[in-house]
């Protein structure tokens, strides 16, 4: 990396008068391998750099996002950047950026089995002895990892390298039988090197979970339709607090900022300390846990990662920032800006977002329920533009009779509002556990690296469609 490059073209703007500059360089190997059927269909080894970079003249920005990595091109990219924002100046909003601390860092994540070391055969045994020692008709599994190097400057003098990888696996079962069939799609992933692949146990996990569906679909019956209890296990625990807590408490998203992309939020700046649910359920975004697929220390915006608390106690209590969102609503920023590569705007996003364990065992949860439904895992979910009516499809799922897991339940549907999903809530668990996703957001599209995850909590006298 040359990162003389960055640093002149903080140099080079500063003599040009701006108010403000920036500039990420960065470099990134990735390799990857797709297999279906037992058959290995694609794979890729990429390596590339670039240098993304913004700066503020007269309060409008301006960005370039270079690959051509050297002074002269750097210099005329720089040059034409600057002549476009004077000149969109009329018709562009004006930005101010919350005022932040200088930071000094350099970081880098250890490896047990570096990311670097582990070759393509090994790679490529990995997804065979998977598609051997599972049952489905139809198999799709992904098998990735990149090493990323950055170097931050701007012209306040913060001064950040972070040398960062993550392995990723996803996979896509179908499982067939007769006129029926069953799905069932899952990512692991995280900021480590390929040790994660044993901790993991996918053999183990996938065959369990094909087992478990197969039954789902067979032997399945519908889900009772009048008001019952639900238990959602932390992986739906997980996608809920993403879609309905996360998403909506996006500082950009409440300013309108994503309403022609991502949508909008039903959450407004004046929400701050209203109260949303039950009391004893908090959510947190914290970006700083090691290991996790959406760590790191230090935002694209050179501001320090920190724990984010978004929901206290049933009660709204944070938003995301980046420096723009937090200057307009004034505070400071907490460390939530990110892009997914050099060449994107780095835009408000979350990072580990999870309900915080609570001290009940998930079985004291299911005991305290006569009538019920546990919901194990999802097939599928949506909700509206505003993060305001949601709908979650449970793909494993049970009925809870007398305080016990009884029969399968098939494709149960929880649809609710936000604010109703929350004050339902009524008893939250101490089995924490997170689960890696890509979260997509902006224009173009930004698939970044979040985990979700929780503890299972229970909602009581909710009506299943």
């Amino acid at each position: 990396m040359n990162k003389d490059l960055a640093d002149f073209s903080i140099k080079y703007l500063k003599e040009k008068g701006v108010d403000y500059a920036e500039a990420r360089l960065e470099s990134k190997e990735s390799n990857s391998f797709m297999m279906k059927d037992g058959n290995l269909e694609a794979s890729s080894f990429d390596q590339g750099a670039g240098l993304g970079i913004r700066f503020l003249i007269n309060n409008n920005l301006g960005f370039l996002a270079a690959n051509k990595l050297d002074k002269v091109s750097i210099k005329a990219g720089l040059d034409k950047a600057l002549r476009l924002t004077k000149r969109s100046a009329r018709i562009g909003d004006k930005i101010e950026l919350s005022s932040e601390p200088i930071s000094k860092k350099s970081y880098k994540v250890k490896q047990k089995k570096d990311v670097r070391d582990i070759g393509p055969d090994e790679k490529i045994k990995i997804l065979t002895d998977l598609d051997k020692a599972t049952t489905a008709q139809h198999k799709y599994f992904s098998l990735s990892d990149h090493l990323s190097k950055k170097y931050y400057i701007n012209s306040e003098g913060s001064r950040i390298s972070s040398e960062i990888p993550r392995i990723n696996f996803f996979y896509l079962m179908t499982l067939i039988e007769g006129d029926q069939s069953i799905q069932r799609m899952n990512q692991y992933g995280s900021t480590t090197g390929y040790e994660s692949i044993k901790n993991w146990k996918l053999e183990n996990n996938i065959q369990n979970e094909m087992i478990a569906l197969k039954k789902n679909m067979l032997e399945g019956i519908k889900a009772p339709t009048e008001k019952i209890d639900v238990i959602c296990a932390p992986e739906v625990t997980g996608i809920a607090t993403h879609e309905s807590c996360g998403h909506p408490y996006e500082a950009d998203r409440m300013l309108g900022r994503e309403s022609a992309q991502a949508g909008e939020s039903f959450v407004t700046a004046d929400m701050i300390g209203h109260k949303i649910g039950f009391e004893g359920v908090s959510v947190v975004d914290d970006p700083t846990l090691l290991g996790t697929y959406g760590f790191y220390l230090y935002d694209d915006e050179g501001v320090k990662a920190r724990k984010k608390v978004l929901m206290k106690d049933g009660i709204i209590n944070e938003f995301l920032h980046n420096r723009d969102t937090a200057a307009q609503m004034g505070y400071k920023s907490n460390g939530s800006s990110r892009a997914n590569n050099f060449s994107m705007e780095p835009i408000v996003r979350m990072s580990n977002t999870f309900i915080t364990p609570g001290k009940q065992k998930e079985e004291e949860l299911i005991k305290d329920v006569k009538k019920g439904i546990y919901l194990k895992s999802f097939m599928e979910w949506n909700i509206d533009d505003k993060r305001y009516q949601q709908k979650y499809v449970g793909s494993e799922a049970y009925l809870i009779e007398k305080g016990e897991l009884t029969k399968p339940v098939k494709s149960p549907k929880l649809e609710i509002t936000t604010p109703a999903f929350w004050s339902s809530i009524d008893g939250v668990g101490s089995n924490l556990k997170l689960f890696a996703a890509t979260c997509g957001k902006g224009e173009p599209m930004q698939g970044i690296p979040v985990t979700t995850g929780g503890p299972s909590i229970r909602l009581r006298g909710i009506k299943l469609r």
